[in-house]
């Protein structure tokens, strides 16, 4: 293991060396006159496994500066808002003891834990996206195998009773209401409102210790507790698998079936959904001693997943919320336990995700739902090594590449609109086999009042030394009257917005001087690649040339 760890290393490290040479030159058009829809920020979304880090000092941290990635809410969601302990985080694991019963049978609340954690979130300024979950320990009904309470990582930490169904539906159903009506007294209903309660995690697989039928009924019970106390608050699921396996297509398609067809176990009335949930992931692998990462099963789930809902006029418009989308599905699983997880650390994150959110939007305007978030699964791990190569966007306080890319969706704003590229890796063809012989060059672009901004990337599954490619960027569609504008051009890749690059030149120190935490904590801020440059318009165009290493990215934003 140790071995072919360094072997990732090292190749990582060639990577560099390997940008003097280039490849072909690509062209992008990009056509500000040509709508293509509206830009959602569907990147302002992130979870993670661990609720308790919220009120930690990295935690806390790392909350005020997702905030500040974006002109619009950034939601968070995090498992285990009701499950029971003590209320420390292990990996996989945290708890908030909101329910006990006491010695006469009587249900006892305490939200002291989780008051913390939503405090935290109202102090950063981010909202809530609450998930229901996981099962309190004295409300856990008795299953077979699955008889202790919480089970430590590594072990299988879904094997225990928190995933359990509920003993009673009922006192179930009053605990969300009680949670749900802390909350609207403690933040306000108006506040309350604007958040997203979700119920359950994955209920297709092992965090769910029941059958699809008792989750339909535990979501009626659960969002009859919630409308109990907030009748208008917005709910929905199933927080599903990436509908790419037959099992976890057909879990999504027969709990919309559920919600459009039958009367709530809970109350005999309509089931309300307000917005879809699943999740969609990709597959990296080791092949030869290099990573390559599985942009295609995370499209190919999203696709099967968009297409499932669009058979139902009925919900063909409510919003698609993918509560995970991410490379693959264990952010607490470091590239120590799986060496293909060495993609986490360097520019190669931040260039899948570029890809990713492109073919996101493409696959919504081909099924014709209405996407509005791909939340990643990331955030951060206290008390770990520097760069262990977990699934965060920071380590010890310093952030990652792939934060940067969020923050370079954060400067796009307005309408998407057309892009074509002769380097371009055509969507099917993503679908059918990935990126695994030519790289995508490619771009996504937005035109906003008085602003543009074109994303661009160079990105291939096989993550080893390669060319760069000479790029030239034409935009066209500039308004007439309008003779200058400023470019300001963002790059993420070996020698920008990388502090692992950094740390590497340093020795990799896992006790870094104040001066050197000083100087990673700079080098993980999103970079300029140039000083601004102001560039004059001919007849309503632009050209910009810029080399484009193997797994970059950039951002070129422009205002007038």
């Amino acid at each position: 293991m140790r071995k072919l760890v360094i072997i990732l290393i090292c190749a990582a490290a060639m990577h560099a060396a390997a940008q003097v040479s280039e490849s072909n030159p690509v062209s992008i058009a990009v056509d500000l006159s040509k709508s293509e829809g509206a830009y959602t920020p569907i990147y302002s979304w992130f979870g993670y496994d661990e609720s308790n880090y919220t009120t930690m000092k990295y935690g806390k941290q790392l909350l005020t500066e997702l905030h500040d990635l974006s002109p619009v809410p950034v939601y968070i969601r995090a498992h285990h808002l009701l499950t029971s302990g003590n209320g420390v985080a292990e990996l996989k694991w945290s708890s908030s003891n909101v329910f006990t019963i006491d010695a006469s049978g009587k249900p006892v609340y305490d939200f002291t834990i989780t008051d913390q954690t939503f405090d935290e979130f109202q102090k950063a300024g981010v909202r809530p996206m609450v998930e229901l979950g996981f099962m309190p320990k004295d409300l856990a009904a008795t299953i077979a195998g699955a008889s202790d309470y919480q089970v430590h990582y590594p072990g299988s930490t879904i094997s225990g009773a928190s995933n359990n169904p509920p003993k009673d539906y009922a006192v179930w159903s009053e605990l969300v209401r009680k949670y749900t009506e802390h909350l609207v007294q403690r933040y306000g209903k108006e506040k309350v409102r604007t958040w997203y309660f979700e119920v359950w995690n994955e209920p297709d697989i092992a965090y769910w210790h029941a059958t699809p039928e008792e989750y339909y009924k535990l979501y009626d019970y659960s969002v009859a507790g919630v409308r109990a106390a907030l009748p208008n608050a917005i709910v929905g699921g199933p927080a599903s698998t990436g509908p790419a396996s037959e099992k976890a297509s057909l879990f999504l398609d027969n709990f919309l079936k559920h919600c459009m067809n039958d009367k709530s176990a809970a109350n005999g009335k309509p089931i309300p959904l307000d917005f879809i949930s699943f999740h969609p992931k990709g597959r990296p692998t080791v092949v030869d001693g290099h990573v390559r990462m599985g942009l295609a099963n995370e499209l190919k789930a999203a696709g099967e997943g968009f297409r499932i809902v669009a058979k139902y006029p009925k919900y063909i418009h409510l919003p698609i919320i993918l509560s995970e989308a991410d490379p693959e599905g264990c952010a607490a699983c470091s590239m120590k336990v799986n060496p293909s997880n060495a993609y986490r650390n360097g520019p190669l994150y931040p260039v899948y995700t570029a890809a990713a959110i492109k073919g996101f939007f493409a696959l919504q305007d081909r099924y014709q739902v209405n996407l509005i978030a791909m939340l990643s699964w990331s955030f951060e791990f206290e008390d770990k090594e520097y760069f262990e190569g977990f699934r965060t966007l920071a380590t010890n306080g310093v952030d990652k590449p792939v934060i940067n890319v969020f923050r370079m969706a954060g400067l796009m704003s307005g309408q998407r609109v057309s892009t074509s590229s002769t380097g371009q890796v055509p969507l099917d063809e993503i679908l059918n086999t990935g990126v695994r012989q030519a790289p995508d060059v490619d771009a996504f672009a937005t035109k906003g009042d008085h602003e543009a901004a074109v994303m661009l990337w160079n990105y291939h599954d096989d993550d080893v030394p390669a060319a760069g490619t000479p790029t030239q960027v034409t935009i066209t569609g500039i308004p007439a009257g309008v003779n200058k504008v400023l470019l300001q051009h963002y790059r993420i890749d070996d020698k920008h917005s990388n502090s692992y690059t950094v740390w590497k030149k340093m020795g990799s120190p896992q006790s870094p001087t104040p001066e050197q935490y000083a100087r990673l904590k700079e080098a993980g801020q999103l970079q300029l690649l140039d000083s601004p440059e102001w560039l004059d318009v001919s007849d309503g165009k632009v050209t910009i040339a810029t080399p484009l290493p193997r797994q970059a990215t950039s951002l070129m934003h422009l205002k007038w």
